[in-house]
């Protein structure tokens, strides 16, 4: 049953940028971790599909980080994915929302949508943008006010400058705003975090993921003026929405099956919204590390491979020979196998000729070429998740590519071509989903598990 919410009183910013790469992730971030230190409870969230500013999020707040993104979800879920969010695991005193890329910038060809903008409108809360400063000075004036200016209905109530190469420069740039400066940082490499082909290194895959969050922390608190950005916080209007629950979007199966779901340092790319959506299915969720791990979860009904970095950790992965015979084993025996990029490359027969589970007749490599889309997709026929014609929403990011086999019955159509490989039991692809957008996908893929029957593998299998 959903839970009706007259009006919700929320203190919220969203953190914004003119463009990708000044300073937004180290601000919010550092933000939410100098707001916690105070002994506030902070909800972290970011806007668009990204896995890995989520992870650094959950570092700083302590709790999950999530994700708003129109496209994915379509944008009236936004309000109540928000407050989800904010009322999960217990409420929040204050959100913090991290922008995309530059404020207006959102699908290609869309006007925005999906953009930092479109869900600052969605959830009526106030920008505080982020410049990098460091090539500049009152040229910044202008950009400010154009950003400001730019769309009715976005409320840009005060700056932060980053990089700041002196005091004498901080106050040229700021002799030129009419907005408030509620902050000025320093240039500091130190507060840079490890970054590789795909943008940043998962805090999950990181030993140094606290000490990085805590420099952020200390910059943050040491430059920003904390009580004025509470200040801009709480000029956020309430909000009248019903908060986004699990429970209504799916029905209970029977059996309480075991999903196994993969984890660990090669996987950490899913939405928390899924394993919500699956537990409130009647399944049970067993996250597994298909690095170190010798054995799938005992009792195994569905196989959850999600995003990540296989590439990154395919010696490990490959020597990982007993849980690599085990898995091609269960996929081969009709366990339900949802599989979303780094799962379907862990499928392959090989990754850069490291050998990977082999369950899909497939052979994956790195490349210099960077694919990145945001499609609709159309089923092609009918399978484990989808219904052939139904339309779904996804993301797509990695310079790996596939050569597939023969005759493979694909996933989805995207643009005139033919994607992905499923069937009754598997669906793997390239594309991210998120199944709070598409609920349907949860319970079909419970349903299956719940169907399977006999439980794979169990403590007899294992010997």
């Amino acid at each position: 049953m959903l839970v009706e919410w007259d009006k919700v009183t929320l203190p919220r910013i969203v953190i914004a940028a003119p463009g990708t790469g000044q300073g937004k992730t180290t601000v919010a971030t550092g933000l939410m971790a100098a707001l916690r230190a105070r002994g506030m409870t902070i909800s972290g969230h970011k806007v668009g599909p990204d896995y890995i500013d989520p992870g650094y999020h959950a570092v700083a707040c302590g709790r999950p980080g999530r994700n708003l993104d129109p496209h994915l979800v379509g944008e009236r879920r936004i309000g109540p994915l928000f407050l989800h969010g904010v009322h999960t695991p217990v409420t929040a005193d204050l959100a913090v929302i991290e922008g995309v890329m530059g404020l207006f910038d959102g699908r290609v060809g869309t006007e925005g949508f999906a953009s930092t903008a479109h869900v600052a409108r969605l959830t009526r809360s106030p920008v505080v943008l982020v410049v990098d400063i460091s090539r500049s000075s009152r040229t910044v004036g202008a950009v400010v006010h154009g950003l400001e200016t730019y769309e009715p209905g976005i409320e840009v109530a005060a700056v932060v400058l980053n990089r700041a190469g002196s005091p004498r420069h901080a106050a040229e740039v700021i002799s030129a705003l009419r907005l408030p400066v509620l902050g000025v940082i320093p240039r500091d490499d130190r507060l840079a975090t490890p970054s590789r082909h795909l943008g940043l290194v998962p805090a999950a895959e990181q030993d140094q993921a606290e000490a990085v969050v805590d420099a952020w922390r200390v910059a943050i608190a040491e430059h920003v003026n904390l009580d004025a950005v509470v200040e801009v916080a709480r000029t956020a209007p309430d909000l009248i929405e019903t908060p986004w629950s699990a429970t209504a979007e799916v029905r209970p199966v029977s059996g309480s099956p075991i999903v196994a779901m993969a984890g660990g340092r090669a996987f950490t790319f899913r939405y928390a919204e899924t394993e919500e959506l699956l537990r409130a299915a009647g399944c049970q969720v067993a996250v597994f590390d298909p690095m170190v791990d010798p054995h799938l979860p005992d009792g195994t009904a569905a196989i959850y491979l999600g995003g990540g970095f296989p590439e990154v950790h395919a010696p490990a992965l490959t020597d990982n020979v007993m849980l690599r015979r085990e898995l091609a084993a269960a996929v081969a025996d009709g366990v339900p196998t949802v599989a979303e990029c780094a799962g379907l490359l862990y499928l392959c027969s090989t990754l850069d000729s490291s050998p990977m589970v082999g369950s899909i007749d497939a052979a994956a490599t790195m490349t210099e070429r960077l694919t990145l889309r945001y499609p609709t997709m159309t089923a092609t026929t009918d399978n484990l998740l989808s219904r052939a014609g139904e339309l779904s929403t996804g993301h797509e990011f990695h310079r790996t590519q596939t050569q597939p086999e023969r005759g493979a019955v694909a996933a989805w159509t995207v643009e005139g071509r033919d994607v992905g490989f499923a069937g009754p039991t598997i669906h793997a692809s390239y594309l991210h989903t998120h199944w709070a957008g598409h609920p349907a996908m949860a319970q079909r893929f419970a349903q299956a598990a719940s169907r399977h029957g006999r439980p794979w593998p169990t403590m007899t299998d294992h010997g």
